[in-house]
């Protein structure tokens, strides 16, 4: 008997062409895609899903990879449909992966060398100044951010000031900040899939900033990874249990060591442009996703 499985895929930066060669490979294994399975438009009644004529609850597994449209009633389906099928990510991984609190918490609980940070509730900011004798320099970041917005790099006394009246405004239920990490403002985003090392290449800061995202003007650029750098993606991926993972790492110069920033559940092919220049991950990427659902949808 055939499966099929549903799919939601970015469309942008070449989303589109992705999603066409992982149905066609999909299809030459015997596995069927409704492709487009946006949750905005989903239903529920009584213990059935649809989404436009499609009934959710016969598919035998859901991929959803496009972070750019999430919204709160996505993300509160998701976690019912992880419940009735296999998803990639899971819905505890991307969980996890959406919140940089429950990140850094779950990489040092699973002793993943990764930045050391604090969380304290928004009535406690007396504490954030005890941190900030502490480390010198540190980073507030929303947890729930993405693409570098709201980071905001304290560096004395004086910032946090000035800081906290704009995040009292915001109403927020806690603080979260990260100690500064001396490195050269840029990053290593290792990408695994199923364990599996797939890619590395490197993000620049743009002149005069910190921050290598490139949604705030980083530059991407081909940087070749070592053992230890794969090796601690690995592990960082395995840790919060992604199938898929985009894994960010800087290098502390003051330690001499690799750190782990971030985990993305939804790391971005390389687009047209990038693969111009020379990032040529995307067939091998698509490869071991095809053959990740082939495995959980056949068992």
């Amino acid at each position: 008997m055939s499966k099929t499985i549903g799919m939601w895929m970015y469309q942008n930066g070449g989303g589109t062409q992705i999603q066409e060669k992982m149905i066609y490979k999909l299809k030459e294994r015997g596995i069927n895609t409704i492709a487009d399975l946006n949750l905005r438009y989903a239903v529920a009644k009584d213990e059935k899903m649809y989404i436009h004529d499609t009934l959710i609850n016969n598919l035998d597994l859901f991929f959803s990879y496009n972070a750019g449209e999430q919204t709160q009633y996505q993300v509160y389906l998701y976690k019912i449909i992880d419940s009735l099928m296999p998803t990639i990510n899971s819905y505890d991984a991307f969980n996890i992966t959406e919140d940089k609190f429950l990140t850094s918490f779950t990489l040092k609980s699973k002793g993943v060398n990764s930045t050391d940070f604090r969380l304290c509730h928004r009535d406690d900011a007396l504490y954030l100044k005890n941190f900030m004798h502490e480390w010198k320099k540190m980073v507030y970041k929303p947890v729930d951010g993405w693409g570098g917005i709201g980071l905001t790099k304290i560096e004395n006394e004086a910032t946090l000031d000035v800081l906290m009246p704009f995040l009292n405004q915001a109403d927020l239920r806690f603080f979260y900040v990260e100690k500064f990490i001396d490195y050269d403002n840029s990053d290593f985003r290792v990408d695994i899939v199923d364990g599996e090392y797939i890619s590395c290449y490197g993000r620049r800061a743009p002149k005069d900033s910190w921050k290598t995202n490139v949604t705030s003007g980083g530059s991407v650029f081909l940087r070749e990874p070592n053992d230890k750098l794969v090796n601690l993606a690995k592990k960082a991926a395995a840790a919060v249990g992604a199938d898929i993972a985009g894994v960010d790492i800087i290098y502390d110069r003051e330690k001499e060591e690799y750190v782990v920033l971030e985990v993305n559940g939804i790391p971005a092919f390389a687009t047209p442009e990038q693969e111009k220049m020379g990032l040529n991950f995307n067939d091998k990427k698509i490869d071991l996703i095809v053959n990740m659902i082939e495995r959980k949808v056949k068992g």
